[in-house]
């Protein structure tokens, strides 16, 4: 999901029911595009009239008497635009619903509640499977504008000089200014060999404003590495939470030798993933029963999310390493070994800030819907949304150390665990 918004401490359901008033809003606007479909005259009657066939189709839906909207006015501007748009022989019923529902979903201002389309949908289960085609960097959403939160190295991002923190103006000379991320994403991802033409604004950059031509490629990404530092110190470098990073995770500790005496887990430019995947690499390295992660409803009810007794690191010198490309599950992470640990250092810059959690819900024709249900806290009940985590010692890593391929954090944390 690289270029993408996985960035959620997402929560996967995969539910065929939808409990969410905007989700039946969604199969709303999809009945009434098949009534349009198969003839449905409502465009030819009078702009004030309503229809029977709209109230039919609330009650088949089943919301309640206050949830009750009257849709004509919907309608009317949807038939009138097939009916009188010059170019209305581009318009797709399918655009025009799928766009119907993305408009819906901005009212929440929110920009992880996101309806992606087949196209879209495909994008995020490459991103989370960790192969795709694409520039091979992190979106994000910061301060209203599109957001560079991690370039993946060695990625043709990376190479083409894009920078973590990076504002990108333009997509192909199209502006950002009104992309969501998933419109913005499906922009920059092409095929392998084609070129993206992103203008971006670099504040500490004396050019202030640049255009970089990117030759996109396929993207394979690890979810961990391991290696071996001087000083037995065991450096894991995690950068998503995917379906198999646990596993692949608790594989390499068998690799680690028994006389390990620090380990160093590198959450940087790492934009997160699945919450239950942060469980599970929290539950490698917390004693069981700790909380992990406390996730508040918007009844402000919470709950607690315990370490599950697989714990084979919580006795040995921690430095988790993480910047403000470090997002979502790994603030979870970084929290939850802060919160627990005493023997846990965090070191770099401060965290991206996003304390929220999405549902996944698939829907029909390979379609799916984000939604924000939670906000979550850190075990000290600590809201990061928008604040970020703050490290122990904070190290800073300058466009200097980078082209020079310095890491002073890195190096900052050895010292410690020497």
């Amino acid at each position: 999901m690289e270029e993408t918004k996985k960035d959620t401490s997402l929560k996967e359901k995969k539910e065929k029911s939808v409990l969410n008033y905007y989700v039946k809003l969604v199969f709303l606007f999809a009945l009434l595009a098949l009534v349009f479909w198969f003839g449905f005259e409502k465009g030819k009657k009078s702009d004030g009239e309503k229809s029977p066939a709209v109230e039919n189709l609330l009650e088949l839906k089943g919301l309640k008497e206050s949830e009750k909207i009257d849709l004509t006015l919907y309608w009317n501007v949807f038939s009138k635009l097939k009916e009188k748009y010059v170019d209305a022989e581009k318009l797709t019923n399918e655009d025009l619903l799928y766009n119907s529902i993305k408009g819906m979903l901005s009212a929440t201002d929110d920009p992880y509640t996101v309806f992606m389309d087949p196209e879209e949908n495909k994008a995020f289960d490459e991103d989370i499977e960790g192969t795709f085609e694409g520039i091979g960097a992190e979106l994000g959403i910061k301060q209203g504008i599109l957001t560079v939160v991690s370039p993946l190295k060695d990625s043709p991002a990376e190479k083409a000089g894009l920078r973590v923190g990076d504002k990108i103006l333009k997509v192909n000379d199209e502006s950002t200014a009104d992309m969501s991320i998933d419109d913005a994403v499906s922009r920059i991802r092409g095929k392998d060999g084609t070129e993206v033409k992103l203008t971006v604004y670099r504040a500490e950059s004396e050019e202030k404003t640049k255009e970089i031509t990117v030759t996109r490629g396929v993207i394979k990404v690890e979810s961990v590495t391991l290696e071996m530092k001087d000083n037995n110190i065991a450096y894991f470098n995690v950068v998503r939470f995917g379906d198999d990073t646990a596993i692949v995770f608790n594989r390499l500790l068998r690799e680690v030798p028994r006389e390990t005496e620090g380990i160093v887990v590198d959450l940087r430019n790492n934009p997160g993933g699945y919450l239950d995947v942060a469980i599970d690499l929290a539950s490698l390295m917390l004693p069981d029963g700790k909380v992990v992660v406390i996730e508040e409803d918007k009844e402000g009810q919470k709950k607690n999310f315990y370490s599950r007794g697989e714990d084979k690191l919580s006795a040995i010198k921690t430095v988790v390493l993480i910047n403000e490309g470090s997002a979502s599950a790994s603030e979870i992470l970084a929290g939850a070994l802060r919160d627990n640990r005493e023997n846990v250092t965090l070191v770099g810059q401060k965290s991206y800030g996003k304390g929220s959690v999405q549902e996944l819900i698939e829907l029909s024709d390979n379609t799916s819907v984000k939604i924000t249900v939670a906000r979550w806290l850190t075990p000290n009940g600590e809201q990061i949304n928008e604040k970020g985590i703050q490290p122990d010692i904070e190290v800073e890593l300058t466009d200097e150390d980078y082209e020079q391929n310095r890491d002073p954090q890195l190096d900052k944390a050895l010292e410690i665990l020497k």
